[in-house]
């Protein structure tokens, strides 16, 4: 008796499980459902070799039989099997021919200059009338991309184009999927903008991974202005802002947070005079404008000074103390919460992964896939046992050391003895080790510091370590 449902996945490939009917297939075998499933060709099924393995594991579980409509074969018998298994290797070494063929044929194409595909771009359009589609100069959408290239050209800065392009309504090119799903459309920000101005597309020019080819399509800019707008976003240093907070040894590095947009601060700088103006800015700011965010551009000597102050303070102030150590007592209560639970749930797998092996070991499976069941779940076994070591360590270390206001406040004495000994790149580290966020609140203009709980621990715990 055949069930009324077909289990058909036209239009998804064979060379992953990642299909709906071949889920719903699995999970109605899971569910008792199906004694015996019927393709037309063992590759319908899949073409990958360890995909089908795992199926197979599924359907012996579950006692269903596996039947292919032009492939006599007989999966009861290690023969059978063994041919099972060759049909699949041919599947996927054709699979793989065929990818292989895609990649060099798409290599191809683009030495000639042609469009492969892709997602549209603002000033084309794709004719598709042709065997081998075409990128076609959209009039309208091509005097937007020209303006845009001339405003960087005029402004200098890719900000200032975001806010213009945006004011004037103008937005990414919007278009449709092949299921009709609406994309794009969305207002433009510095990487989409930077994304246009260095797309050689726009030169007509065709690349493909580091090589450029001449493309048979029209180009909308000259290539002496491309040229010189990629010379202008080299020189204004687009895509090197690591190195730059790198130079500079910003102390605030990753911490600063701004809460009223729920963003990162990040260290900029500007010069005027031959003199460094050093900032940090809301990237909200960055990306959508000043307008954005509430937040001014801060100083960076002075806010970094202010978390220095603060840290220094609590050596001082009993009522400073009193609230870090709730801080970071909170902190610990968490952290060991999380260590708990994370625990509990090795402990879970490992129990399992046990059970499941023992269970496997009386099996007889001519196949080799219990074998390689077992050995999976041996690697999963060491790993988790690893994980736990660690885990437990980490409890044991974090309830043997308790903080308290003695601690807190020994610590920021050893803080006061190395700090000046430091240049500024050692400073930022030491800051990063014991300050796991410092959040900015534009509304009083006031900053709050958290630290990790073994940060400050560790400090008194290493200034024992140098007394001894």
């Amino acid at each position: 008796e055949c069930l009324p449902d077909r289990y058909d996945d036209g239009g998804f490939s064979g060379g992953n499980l990642d299909r709906p009917a071949l889920n719903r297939l699995l999970e109605d075998i899971k569910s008792g459902k199906v004694d015996c499933v019927v393709v037309y060709k063992v590759d319908r099924l899949s073409r990958s070799l360890l995909d089908f393995s795992r199926i197979m594991e599924t359907f012996d579980k579950h006692g269903v039989s596996f039947v292919s409509v032009t492939q006599q074969f007989n999966t009861t018998h290690s023969m059978g099997r063994l041919t099972l298994n060759i049909l699949l290797s041919f599947a996927q070494f054709e699979r793989e021919i065929i990818g292989e063929r895609t990649r060099d044929k798409i290599a191809a194409q683009r030495r000639k200059g042609k469009w492969t595909g892709g997602i549209p771009i603002l000033g084309y359009d794709v004719d598709r009338s042709n065997p081998s589609p075409k990128l076609v100069v959209n009039a309208e959408e091509a005097v937007q991309v020209r303006r845009i290239f001339t405003l960087y050209q005029e402004l200098g800065s890719l900000l200032p184009v975001v806010l213009e392009v945006n004011k004037r309504g103008w937005r990414n090119k919007e278009w449709k999927t092949k299921g009709g799903i609406q994309r794009g459309g969305k207002e433009f920000d510095k990487c989409s903008i930077y994304a246009l101005l260095t797309n050689p597309l726009y030169a007509g020019l065709i690349r493909h991974k580091d090589l450029i080819h001449k493309g048979e399509h029209e180009a909308l800019i000259e290539s002496e202005v491309f040229d010189a707008v990629q010379k202008q976003l080299t020189k204004n240093g687009r895509g090197k802002g690591n190195e730059l907070i790198n130079k500079h040894g910003a102390l605030l590095k990753g911490l600063l947070h701004c809460t009223a947009c729920d963003r990162a601060m990040v260290h900029t700088f500007t010069r005027k005079d031959e003199k460094l103006y050093r900032y940090y800015t809301c990237t909200n700011a960055i990306k959508n404008g000043r307008g954005s965010c509430p937040s001014p551009n801060l100083p960076a000597a002075e806010i970094e000074q202010a978390v220095i102050q603060q840290i220094r303070a609590i050596g001082a102030d009993v009522e400073i103390q009193n609230q870090v150590a709730k801080q970071m007592k909170a902190s610990t209560t968490k952290q060991l919460e999380e260590l708990q639970t994370n625990r509990r749930q090795l402990e879970r797998q490992l129990s399992r992964d046990h059970a499941e092996i023992g269970k496997l070991a009386v099996l007889h499976d001519p196949t080799g896939a219990t074998s390689a069941r077992i050995a999976d779940l041996h690697v999963r076994i060491t790993k988790c046992e690893s994980d736990l070591v660690r885990v437990i360590a980490t409890l044991a270390e974090i309830e043997r050391h308790a903080t308290d206001k003695a601690n807190i406040a020994e610590s920021v004495l050893n803080f006061e003895s190395i700090w000046e000994a430091l240049n500024s790149r050692e400073k930022s580290r030491l800051i990063r080790l014991m300050v796991s966020q410092i959040e900015f609140n534009a509304e009083d203009t006031s900053i709050s510091v958290s630290f990790y709980p073994d940060a400050l621990r560790s400090l008194t715990v290493n200034r024992k370590d140098d007394a001894a």
